[in-house]
């Protein structure tokens, strides 16, 4: 490597180490060697994270040095100040103890440079670090989101939170403190720290602080003219803890003037040195690390002992011994003295289960109600914030209700805890609360997720609520809700439940959470679902968090327009319906609509059912429209009334008054195979193969200054499906760019490209994607709207082209029938229950499992592309809002489109890498607009 000076050009990482460690041990479940039982958890989360550290810093702003700094293990300068700085931290846990040098160990073997120093914390060598990349013109990005850092930020000087990919600026600072960077350090002064046991000014928290120190400049005007303060409390304070507040700064002040035994020169990038590495892990026993970093380098991986074999995949497990569930244990919390040793418990376990109560189940505009925490099971509290006087009367009084913590002296306990990177908040659902807590100014971060962990390992066999969790793995049938809310007009909110009643309800969801993360969390391991969980989606929480909260544009006036269109378009084909039939009747009455295809008509298959009417659901239409003209205008006609009531009419509803956009959400568990459900209001299921349907994205709009942004995968499912089943033919029209669907017609049809017709494309894009979904004759009839020995006939045909298709579907099946699930490329496991089913049920099990793999794992790939997209977009003024089947949707100001198009593209088509290296390259098709149907 030749000599450089740091200088102007060069771009400096410092990785705090510490929080590192700790995210990783937090992380993952434990983890021990084979060998000798020494627990390596947290060096395999941390292994991994540098790993992807040296992945993700590719490219022109890659660091041209780069560190890992770490606590020393002796104590600071700052204990010689105060000899309670620190005092209240909770020893280090035991098995992560031994880990500590071994972390040390991992970043030299990676070649990155690992920096201590006695008598100093990391904060310290950071700042110094910081000080000296800036005087000499450089850049300098700390990766970390530990507060104390921020008074570093500014000229040059940044914030990574890796854990969120969210960059901190001074904008960032500003609102993270209501000050600048410069003057962190005073308002740090006047709150104090809880957790490092800085005193600070008793009575101050970080808003008051703020706007002190803004009103007086710095903290050393405010300490003199403290005697002009006119709150008498406040003052006195002020004066009588001067000597205390000015000692605190000193503790927060980072050192920023080190004397270091190295140059920042020293920490120029290295490439790992391959037999040093590659040792280290398999040391370490890392076999899937081992590998990827073996692939890497070009070398092949070191022969490791291979670990016991996996006694089945049975997802039915036998609860661990548990305390009995005893609401009367359950405590209401009421006061910051009660609170307190609560939140020294969190801080001495590193873990907390929360769950929040609200007014309703819109997250943009409910309100908090109260906290519930555990962290033992049978150990948990309630904590009462904004219930009403009245119980539940729902008029019966007006004011809070007495007996309750208030509302900002709770947040202000909760917040350091909720924000700390060394304690894991666990949640079922966690997105929901998290979402809450942001909206109160609390980020929770880092998080676990129950509902998550269960989809990991049980998607396919049952829902992920909490009550079926409950019941089915805890043995445990939750307190109902329903009996404390009431029903219909009677039905109250959470803050008008009685306190008595609430507590033991609340507590119970905290406790139960609690207990199903014990339970599930090892099983991650045990189940080798542990990278699903953890790379598809546990980092997706705060991506669709936050997508949700921006949400998007929706003209009322569009709405309203299309929604008079459609009803002159029903009133039309009404007439025409009634003509065909030869009478007036109520074309949206299904038994009407009976009599009329079956008694006057006379079309066949009629059926009735218990009520003595005929069935007319939209299969037996579908199949009817076949035989005769009037079936398929019902079928318009409803698909006009379905997109009148279920979006033109209803989402004028969901546009929210303050923002005035629609805020979906995303629900993760929606569908076994990993696809998402957007619901309050599903915007994915916008009908786009119709005229009428497309309409509909042209009231989604742009903010002003802006436009819409779509990237879309190209038929990313037929590109999964040609590289699992091995189709050469496939596998090189998507080399070559080829019209696929054409491409397919001109093989089962032996005509020539030349000659091909737009008919003929349609009936092979038809097939193409309905071999797909392990479609039928049946099926394809009814697509295609045309006789079914035909549809079998093209079916058949395809088959014999792409021989091996069918070789997939019967593999997969016949895997399915054996293991009970299918997987997808990523290691995701969708359970098939009824693969071994008898009858009808058999068929849909069979096509199912089929589709499973290549739609889970197209899936997965958009996953990814999310999950590294915020980051990969965080210079840029850019918004993704929408995330529809393949499809990412972006608000973006004009000047930036092109720029965001490159970034956005080039995550989206390698999103599957280095995990999976698919045979057929992915690609993406950009559009922009004003609305949703010119970008798409």
């Amino acid at each position: 490597m030749s000599e450089t000076t740091f200088g102007k050009g060069c771009h400096l990482h410092l990785i705090d180490g510490s929080a590192f460690i700790f995210r990783a041990y937090h992380a993952l479940p434990p983890l021990t060697r084979k060998s000798d039982g020494l627990p390596i958890g947290a060096v395999a989360g941390f292994c991994n994270m540098l790993f992807k550290q040296v992945e993700d810093n590719k490219g022109p702003d890659a660091p041209t040095h780069v560190a890992v700094i770490f606590d020393h293990s002796g104590k600071s300068f700052r204990n010689d100040l105060y000899d309670l700085y620190k005092a209240n931290r909770p020893p280090a846990p035991e098995d992560l103890r031994p880990q500590f040098p071994l972390t040390r160990d991992a970043t030299r073997a990676f070649n990155i440079a690992c920096k201590e120093v006695e008598g100093y914390e990391a904060d310290d060598i950071i700042a110094t670090l910081a000080h000296q990349a800036r005087a000499a013109g450089g850049r300098c990005t700390i990766i970390s989101s530990d507060k104390d850092l921020m008074q570093l930020v500014g000229g040059g000087v940044e914030m990574l939170d890796a854990m969120k990919n969210k960059r901190i600026d001074t904008d960032g600072v500003h609102e993270k403190f209501g000050v600048g960077p410069d003057r962190v350090v005073d308002v740090q002064a006047l709150a104090g720290d809880s957790v490092d046991n800085v005193p600070g000014a008793p009575g101050i928290g970080i808003k008051t602080a703020a706007l002190l120190i803004n009103e007086y400049g710095s903290l050393e005007e405010l300490l003199d003219r403290a005697e002009e303060i006119k709150q008498p409390k406040r003052r006195q304070t002020l004066i009588e803890k001067r000597d205390q507040i000015e000692l605190s700064k000193q503790l927060v002040q980072l050192d920023c003037a080190m004397e270091l035994d190295f140059t920042i020169d020293d920490l120029e990038v290295q490439e790992p040195e391959a037999e040093t590495l590659l040792t280290f892990l398999a040391e370490m026993e890392f076999r899937t690390l081992t590998k990827r970093m073996a692939d890497q380098l070009g070398l092949e991986a070191p022969a490791i002992p291979e670990a016991p074999a996996q006694q089945g995949t049975s997802t039915e497990v036998t609860p661990p011994e548990a305390v009995p569930f005893d609401a009367e244990k359950y405590q209401c919390v009421t006061s910051a003295e009660e609170l307190a040793p609560w939140v020294a418990q969190i801080r001495e376990r590193g873990y907390v289960a929360v769950d929040t109560e609200t007014t309703g189940l819109d997250e943009m505009v409910v309100d908090l109600v109260g906290i519930s925490l555990c962290v033992e099971p049978g150990e948990a509290c309630y904590i009462p914030l904004t219930h009403k006087v009245g119980g539940d009367d729902l008029f019966g009084g007006e004011g809070l209700a007495e007996g309750q913590m208030p509302l900002d002296q709770a947040l202000e306990m909760l917040k350091p805890v909720l924000e700390d990177p060394a304690i894991l908040k666990i949640g079922q659902n966690m997105k929901y609360d998290a979402k809450i807590l942001h909206r109160y100014g609390a980020d929770v971060a880092p998080i676990d997720d129950t509902m998550l962990m269960s989809y990991a390992l049980h998607a396919g066999l049952h829902g992920h609520g909490m009550d079926t969790l409950s019941e089915r793995y805890l043995d445990h049938k939750p307190i109902p809700i329903k009996p404390l809310l009431g029903s219909g007009k009677s039905a109250i909110t959470f803050d008008r439940v009685p306190i008595a009643n609430a507590v033991p309800y609340a507590a119970e969801d905290a406790d139960i959470t609690l207990r199903l993360w014990q339970l599930f969390k090892p099983q991650l391991h045990q189940e080798q679902v542990t990278t699903v969980y953890e790379t598809l989606e546990r980092p997706l929480v705060p991506v669709l968090a936050q997508m949700e909260r921006h949400g998007i544009k929706v003209d009322r006036e569009v709405l309203s327009r299309m929604s008079n269109a459609f009803a002159q378009k029903m009133a039309g084909l009404e007439s025409e319906i009634h003509e065909m039939a030869g009478a007036d009747f109520n074309v949206g009455s299904p038994k009407q609509l009976g009599e009329i295809l079956f008694d006057k008509l006379e079309l066949p298959g009629g059926k009735k059912g218990k009520t003595g009417a005929y069935a007319t659901g939209a299969d037996i239409l579908e199949d009817l429209a076949t035989e005769h003209a009037l079936p398929g205008l019902v079928l318009d006609w409803r698909q006009l009334s379905k997109l009148k009531s279920t979006y033109t009419d209803a989402l004028q509803d969901h546009i929210n008054a303050e923002t005035r956009r629609v805020h979906t959400s995303y629900a993760q568990t929606g569908a076994s195979t990993g696809r998402m459900a957007s619901t309050d209001p599903n915007l994915q299921n916008i009908p786009v193969r119709t005229e009428e349907g497309r309409r509909i994205r042209e009231a989604f709009v742009a903010g002003e200054g802006n436009v819409l942004l779509s990237l879309d995968y190209s038929q990313i499912e037929l590109r999964i499906l040609a590289h699992m089943a091995g189709i050469d033919a496939l596998k090189q029209a998507f080399a070559e760019g080829q019209d696929i669907h054409a491409m397919t017609a001109s093989e089962m049809f032996d005509v020539p490209m030349a000659e091909m017709t737009p008919d003929i494309r349609r009936q092979a894009k038809a097939i193409n994607f309905g071999v797909i979904y392990g479609i039928s004759g049946f099926g394809l009839a009814r697509n295609l709207r045309i006789p079914r020995k035909e549809a079998q006939d093209f079916i058949d045909r395809y088959f014999q082209r792409f021989p091996g298709i069918r070789r997939y579907m019967d593999s997969t099946v016949e895997f399915a029938k054996e293991h009970g699930f299918v997987q997808t490329l990523f290691g995701r496991k969708i359970h098939t229950a009824e693969i071994n089913a008898k009858g009808p049920r058999a068929g849909f099990a069979k096509r199912a499992a089929i589709n499973a793999p290549i739609q889970g794992t197209a899936a997965d790939v958009i996953r990814r592309a999310m999950i590294r997209m915020p980051g990969a977009i965080a210079h840029l003024p850019a918004r993704m809002l929408l995330q529809v089947h393949d499809e990412l949707l972006f608000e973006v100001p004009e000047a930036a489109v092109e720029e965001t198009i490159a970034v956005a593209k080039e995550v989206m088509e390698g999103a599957a890498n280095p995990a999976v290296h698919l045979d057929v390259k992915l690609l993406v098709e950009a559009g922009q607009g004003q609305n949703w149907a010119e970008a798409h």
